[in-house]
């Protein structure tokens, strides 16, 4: 009988976070969370005393150890382990701690370790509804995509035509193109590709209005949706 108050008491604090119990865990487990990307992001900073470093590597080694028991628990306590362990937030913890283990010395996937700054958004009720909009409006989302895809081409083809020959280190291919197409179309304008000749400017022109249509409705649909869904909250 206490193996089992013990088991409802850990399956109360990690899966029901809407008790009272589970609402002061998740505080505890943000503290943790922050303590962990303060440690990871102080840890690059160069010219500290080497005893910083060794304070901040003992806060690392305390955080994930933390984490690991957490995850393990999550996976124990879970009503379905394998619907917990696939899951979106399931897949986060687990890649949270994953390359600390066994690929710690890989620097791309030491990078993985800032995952842990989404599960500071596990519970949120703001990202539930963004959730509830994006499915809501997977449609429409689609739409928008596929239409994106279709100018991200004609606009790095349309380019490749007018500045090939005047500029063939930018444009020599249309892949190539495809970076000035991204940026142009999405009206980051970096500047470090960009048109000279009449008509290629004039279809940079035309290329950046288009971009500001697809951004603006996707802004809509996303702004539309996520209004039906705090209305239905």
């Amino acid at each position: 009988m206490e193996t089992r108050g013990v088991a409802a008491w850990l399956r109360r604090a990690l899966h029901e976070h809407d008790t009272p119990l589970g609402r002061r865990f998740d505080s505890v487990l943000q503290v943790v969370i922050l303590i962990s990307l303060a440690g990871v992001t102080l840890a690059s900073l160069r010219g500290m005393p080497p005893l910083a470093y060794t304070a901040l590597a003992a806060v690392e080694v305390v955080t994930m150890a933390l984490f690991t028991i957490e995850y393990v628990l999550r996976v124990a306590t879970a009503g379905n382990r394998r619907a917990y362990i696939f899951s979106f937030w399931g897949i986060v913890d687990f890649l949270a701690i994953f390359p600390y283990y066994f690929l710690n010395d890989s620097q791309w996937v030491r990078a993985l370790r800032f995952l842990r700054i989404f599960r500071l958004l596990r519970h949120n009720r703001a990202v539930a509804r963004f959730a509830q909009a994006f499915r809501e409006s997977k449609s429409e989302l689609v739409v928008f995509g596929t239409t994106a895809l279709i100018m991200l081409f004609v606009a790095a083809a349309g380019i490749y035509q007018f500045e090939h020959e005047a500029q063939p280190e930018a444009f020599g291919s249309i892949p190539e193109s495809l970076w000035w197409a991204i940026v142009t179309l999405t009206t980051v304008g970096y500047g470090d590709v960009y048109p000279v000749t009449p008509m290629g400017r004039v279809f940079t022109g035309f290329v950046m209005i288009v971009g500001l249509g697809v951004v603006a409705g996707f802004t809509g649909v996303i702004a539309s949706a996520l209004t039906r869904a705090r209305d239905k909250s």
